[in-house]
């Protein structure tokens, strides 16, 4: 580890304490060498130094003299020109000691090591700078993983979608926004949020998620953030014909009711079992012999028409997307048919005539009728009405190549240009028109509130 400024501070004063100390047995030592020069005295066994104000005397036994210039000399012993062993090894003990402490000083005080604890401190902290270098940034909060996966199709109406992050979720984040908008709730679990819708997701329809990033994002509980936005898409698997005629059934549109239990709101686009029952039981076998609860057939295209006219939708007896959000909102609604259930049987046996039933019942029978002549004939089939207008102009060129430009009333169109409407005629009973099925203008006025958006018209006759 590298030493900090308050380390560096006590380092520094215990070096000065020791040089102090060095210096200061290096005067002694000197003072000491120096007074030794002055004066040498042998010294005998029980010798005794003394230091008196700066005067050195040596004491030998009792009894003894100073010299008073000199060397000391004892008592009867002879002069001598040197210090002896004892005085040499004093010496020499203090030379070493003042060596050790020198020793000990230039060592501390060395300028190398100081440098090589700095060194060792900035190795240190380079280590700590490279270290966080190779973690990289700040680790942000991921979407780990999202559930129905990015792009997948024919995904289940009750689906749930899961969100997984790195990190657990900090409560009050922004909820993801959800395109088309539906009701539900998105919960909060851990580092999961999860939709929970309280109706079912629609059929054909593609779906949005966008989870909200950056400084008012998503954010987890340590801090992180999520950089950026992330959103992706899903759609939801097409509707199944056993499941729409169940729904066209309660909502009023079949001539048929279905009970079953009910389902939970976010299965509302999911067959469920059940039985359909005739409604209204009156109608011919050429009308009842059309229906099948999983095949979409005329009956059931006309049930179809039907709901998409009263609804707003484009007549095209297609099921997509808006088919069915209109469908289950009309079922949370309770949003029933308005209009009759009607069919309409044209026989082209002389004399033609028509027959109508109306919710099962027979309303109108045996009302004369024209179809079309030879090289325009009226087709031969079932139809479902298409169109339903007062007031219609036709133009065209008839069999003869003469055209014509004529206005009709009570108009209900149900094969191209072929229709139900009022024309004036001096009899009625056999072929005379360009294909349609004329009747007196009276009885098409009688006939026409009968005849809505999905009605089922069937011609049959002899073989042209």
């Amino acid at each position: 580890m590298s030493i900090g400024r308050g380390s560096s501070g006590v380092a520094h004063r215990r070096l000065r304490r020791l040089l102090g100390l060095a210096v200061a047995i290096g005067i002694v030592a000197v003072s000491a060498r120096a007074a030794l020069g002055r004066s040498w005295a042998p010294r005998a066994r029980h010798d005794l130094v003394s230091l008196d104000l700066g005067r050195t005397s040596w004491a030998s036994g009792t009894s003894g003299t100073s010299g008073t210039s000199g060397n000391p000399v004892g008592p009867g012993v002879k002069g001598s020109a040197g210090p002896s062993k004892g005085t040499h090894r004093w010496v020499a003990s203090m030379l070493l000691v003042l060596l050790v402490c020198a020793g000990t000083v230039v060592a501390l005080a060395a300028p190398g090591t100081s440098r090589a604890s700095q060194q060792r401190g900035s190795l240190q902290r380079r280590w700590h700078a490279e270290a966080l270098r190779r973690a990289g940034p700040t680790p942000q909060e991921r979407v780990i993983s999202v559930a129905p996966a990015s792009g997948a199709t024919n995904v289940a109406p009750d689906t749930r979608i899961v969100v997984t992050f790195s990190e657990p979720i900090e409560p009050g984040s922004p909820d993801p926004l959800l395109r088309p908008a539906m009701r539900g709730s998105w919960l909060l679990d851990k580092s999961q949020m999860r939709f929970i819708p309280s109706v079912s997701f629609v059929p054909s329809t593609l779906y949005t998620v966008t989870i909200r990033g950056g400084p008012r994002g998503v954010r987890a509980l340590d801090g992180q953030v999520l950089e950026k936005s992330v959103s992706w898409a899903f759609r939801i698997a097409p509707g199944g014909v056993l499941r729409l005629q169940q729904l066209l059934a309660k909502l009023g549109y079949l001539p048929l009711s279905f009970s079953g239990p009910e389902p939970p709101p976010a299965r509302m686009a999911l067959a469920q079992a059940g039985a359909f029952t005739w409604r209204d039981p009156g109608f011919p076998a050429a009308y009842t012999s059309l229906w099948s609860p999983t095949r979409f057939s005329a009956l059931t295209r006309g049930a179809l028409m039907a709901f998409e006219a009263q609804n707003g939708l484009a007549i095209d007896s297609t099921p997509g997307a808006s088919v069915w959000a209109a469908l289950l909102t009309d079922v949370v609604t309770g949003k029933r048919d308005a209009e009759p259930v009607s069919y309409v049987l044209v026989t082209k046996s002389l004399p033609e005539h028509l027959t109508v039933w109306v919710n099962g019942k027979l309303v109108f029978s045996d009302i004369p009728c024209n179809t079309g002549v030879a090289g325009a004939p009226t087709t031969d089939g079932t139809f479902e009405v298409y169109a339903h207008m007062e007031v219609s102009n036709m133009r065209g060129t008839d069999v003869t190549g003469t055209s014509y430009d004529v206005t009709v009333p009570w108009a209900s169109y149900f094969n191209g240009g072929e229709a139900l409407h009022g024309y004036p005629r001096t009899a009625y009973g056999f072929p005379q028109s360009n294909g349609c099925v004329e009747m007196p203008i009276a009885t098409a006025g009688r006939v026409w509130p009968f005849t809505p958006i999905g009605t089922l018209v069937t011609v049959v006759g002899p073989t042209a």
